[in-house]
């Protein structure tokens, strides 16, 4: 298992938000290390909640040319997976095998396909192992 480590949209939704000060201190500090160690991993999914979230349902909306920065300087980097057959069949395995949503199934399988040592989500339970990879909460 490599130092990587796969943030959900979840991470950078609290980033935003100001009505939860340490959450978003705590997902202000992920994401900083993802980016500057290069460890930090994220799959085309995350980019299309969070601009869904950013976009239109955040209390301050982000204007299309913070968005575009955001974007360059922070998703980029991060982003590892493109979507694929193989990848979905990889997610609908996971889906079958521990009975997730269809989307929490993209999420692990991301994270398994990067080769992720940690999922960082409040999603999923804390401390679960979908093989090699552990489901941490990173604002217990």
């Amino acid at each position: 298992m490599s130092g990587r480590f796969f943030l959900d949209t979840n991470i950078f939704i609290y980033s935003l938000d100001g009505t939860a000060p340490k959450k978003a201190h705590r997902a202000l500090e992920l994401i900083s290390e993802g980016v500057t160690s290069g460890r930090g991993i994220i799959s085309y999914q995350v980019v299309q909640e969070f601009f869904n979230f950013a976009l239109r349902k955040a209390k301050t909306p982000m204007t299309i040319p913070d968005a575009e920065q955001y974007l360059r300087i922070i998703l980029r980097p991060l982003l590892f997976l493109h979507s694929s057959e193989a990848f979905f069949g990889e997610a609908l395995h996971v889906q079958g095998s521990h009975r997730l949503s269809w989307y929490d199934s993209l999420i692990v399988a991301a994270a398994i396909r990067a080769e992720s040592a940690i999922l960082y989500s409040e999603d999923l339970q804390h401390g679960q192992y979908f093989g090699r990879l552990q489901v941490k909460n990173p604002f217990l």
